[in-house]
């Protein structure tokens, strides 16, 4: 008898491409359905979730082994520092691409919450009257949500400005306090051939660039605050 029907199985044809659409006529199959797409999704934003604490992981390590080895000796270079904050940006840009692509499995397993669990936990009606039509178009056309400068922003307010400002004062410390005697601060900030004064300025305005990206006004396009249906068109497109 088995047989007999898979050999009837036409993958093909019309109706068997369709065949998925009866699931969403079957109440009970629907939400049966929903259940493996629920954890199927919450899987791979775990697995995200992960990489970005790897990542911070990683940035956390080089700080503090580098500023441990700029202050462990007097005839250690202050530049050291100012390396780990080249890296420590290097981290940012992966870390806010990763949190770019974690934004994309942490919107699906939201909208599935909002509209499904806390529905039949609580039925006061759906958050997104048509969130099965948002869902469907983004299975259909993925795309990333989240634009670059916010996900920098975020990530930077979040981590990596308050880690780039413990670098700053560590290598402030380094060439003040710990400066050669007879040595002033403009002297002891410099870089081989770079004066003091263009490095100070340099990292200054490093500094207020990064703070500038943290606190910009921009609207909020991650997935924690969500958006109605009627923007869709807009918001696949960045």
């Amino acid at each position: 008898m088995e047989r007999e029907e898979d050999e009837e199985f036409e993958p093909s044809g019309p109706e068997e491409r369709e065949v998925a659409s009866e699931l969403a006529e079957e109440r009970s199959e629907f939400v049966g359905l929903m259940q493996h797409f629920y954890r199927g999704e919450l899987g791979r934003a775990t697995a995200w979730r992960a990489r970005l604490d790897r990542t911070t992981n990683w940035a956390v390590g080089v700080v503090a082994t580098l500023i441990t080895w700029a202050f462990s000796a007097a005839g250690n270079p202050h530049y050291i520092i100012l390396g780990s904050l080249g890296i420590v940006t290097v981290f940012l840009v992966v870390e806010a691409r990763r949190y770019r692509i974690y934004d994309i499995w942490r919107s699906r397993v939201r909208l599935v919450e909002e509209n499904i669990f806390a529905n039949a936990a609580d039925p006061e009606g759906v958050v997104h009257e048509r969130w099965r039509e948002l869902l469907a178009t983004d299975l259909r056309n993925p795309r990333v949500k989240v634009p670059l400068f916010e996900a920098l922003s975020r990530r930077l307010k979040r981590v990596y400005l308050p880690l780039m400002t413990i670098i700053i004062l560590s290598w402030t410390v380094r060439i003040t306090v710990f400066a050669a005697d007879g040595v002033g601060v403009v002297d002891a900030a410099s870089i081989d051939v770079l004066s003091g004064a263009i490095v100070i300025g340099v990292v200054c305005l490093f500094y207020i660039v990064m703070i500038g990206i943290a606190f910009w006004p921009t609207d909020r396009r991650a997935k924690g605050k969500k958006r109605e249906f009627s923007e869709r068109t807009e918001r696949w497109r960045k």
